[in-house]
């Protein structure tokens, strides 16, 4: 299916509401019925249709067809938050006296929920090195129930080679699920290569404008039926109508975007691996990247995202760094127009920093919209204060 197409026409039926360029936002809470039928219909399938929008909405319908195309999947669910998608993927996986392995160093909440959640619920987890495939096949255990993925991570950007774990996953009948928040569909296709479930925060690329909070979850329609009937409706972390239409209106320049943030990001990070204050760049698709070749395999571009780790003996020095950044803002996330930076060490308890630990050192970098020159600009005079 043609990615213009998906963008811009898949699922605007736009006969239907008045001839609209953008589509409407259904901001209904239930929807009515002519007859007890066709309640009782819905009451007893509420995948089918639109009973009340806690499970279907029609412009969050609209963005689950486009979602799904956009991934080579049957469908989407639309979740209120990247975590939710963790949640209820990992979570309809998963009973009473499992195992699940995944990658080591997995998004914070995926870890919360594989370390302080499921424990409560007879579920373990075990977390090994992804970038070396038979580290998984030598952590299943019997009752490995679920492999849990994220490649590449949003630090130091680890890959996992997919179609050998989906290929090891299939054959001892293990589900996949993969986050893809840093690649989003457009530069990479888990389901194409054998991923069972692929999620992502739309928080970041898909929204593109931080300005709404969502997740996404794809698969088979099978697959997906049984999550919306069972832990989608149960737990309840429904996407709004208005927070669907803002992703929607992303989706419309998504591959613009993520083209202009990764021509930026090309430029900044050969200029930032000649700055005499940077000991290490990483970036998936630098020639100097330790997987490189596999990134090349598997991903179709790698966007904005990158980090640096800077050559520092104590804390003021990257603390300096940061703060006299005059463009780039200071948060977490990424995805937006606007550029920004997020140090590892922030999540450091006062006085925990150690210099010998590489990642107390980084400072992972999202080079938006603007112009890479302006940001090179601000990126020098900050290494300056070093």
């Amino acid at each position: 299916m043609d990615l213009s197409y998906i963008i811009n026409q898949l699922g605007e039926d736009r006969e239907l509401y008045f001839n609209a360029i953008a589509p409407p936002i259904v901001q209904s809470s239930n929807f009515a019925f002519n007859t007890v039928a066709e309640m009782r219909a819905l009451l007893q399938d509420e995948y089918k249709g639109f009973l009340y929008s806690r499970g279907n909405n029609p412009t969050v319908d609209i963005l689950r067809q486009k979602l799904a195309a956009l991934d080579g999947a049957e469908d989407a669910l639309v979740f209120g938050s990247g975590a939710a998608a963790i949640f209820v993927g990992v979570l309809s996986q998963v009973r009473q006296g499992d195992h699940v392995v995944c990658v080591q160093d997995p998004y914070s909440w995926a870890r919360y929920l594989f370390e302080s959640l499921l424990p409560r619920f007879g579920v373990t987890t075990t977390f090994v090195d992804g970038t070396r495939t038979e580290n998984f096949e030598n952590a299943l255990q019997s009752n490995t129930r679920l492999i849990y993925l994220e490649s590449p991570n949003s630090l130091t950007f680890d890959l996992q080679d997919i179609e050998a774990v989906s290929k090891l996953a299939k054959h001892k009948g293990i589900v996949t699920i993969l986050d893809n928040s840093y690649c989003t569909p457009l530069y990479q296709q888990p389901h194409a290569m054998g991923i069972d479930l692929c999620l992502q925060s739309a928080t970041k690329f898909i929204g593109g404008h931080s300005d709404t909070v969502a997740g996404v979850l794809t698969g088979s329609r099978d697959m997906l039926r049984k999550i919306f009937v069972s832990e989608f409706l149960s737990v309840g972390s429904v996407i709004a109508p208005f927070a669907a239409w803002l992703l929607l209106r992303g989706l419309r320049t998504l591959e613009v975007r993520l083209k202009r943030c990764q021509d930026s990001a090309q430029e900044i990070c050969q200029w930032l691996k000649e700055q005499p204050q940077v000991e290490k760049v990483f970036y998936p698709l630098d020639p100097e990247f330790p997987q490189y070749q596999l990134a090349k395999k598997q991903m179709k571009g790698a966007a904005g995202l990158l980090t640096i780790q800077l050559k520092a003996t104590e804390a003021a020095q990257v603390e300096r760094f940061c703060n006299a950044l005059q463009h780039f803002l200071m948060a977490v996330s990424w995805g937006g127009h606007e550029s920004l930076i997020f140090p590892a060490s922030a999540s450091l308890p006062e006085g925990g920093f150690s210099a010998d630990q590489p990642k107390h050192r980084m400072v992972r970098i999202y080079i938006g919209l603007e112009d890479p020159g302006f940001l090179k600009a601000d990126l020098a005079q900050a290494l300056a204060k070093i």
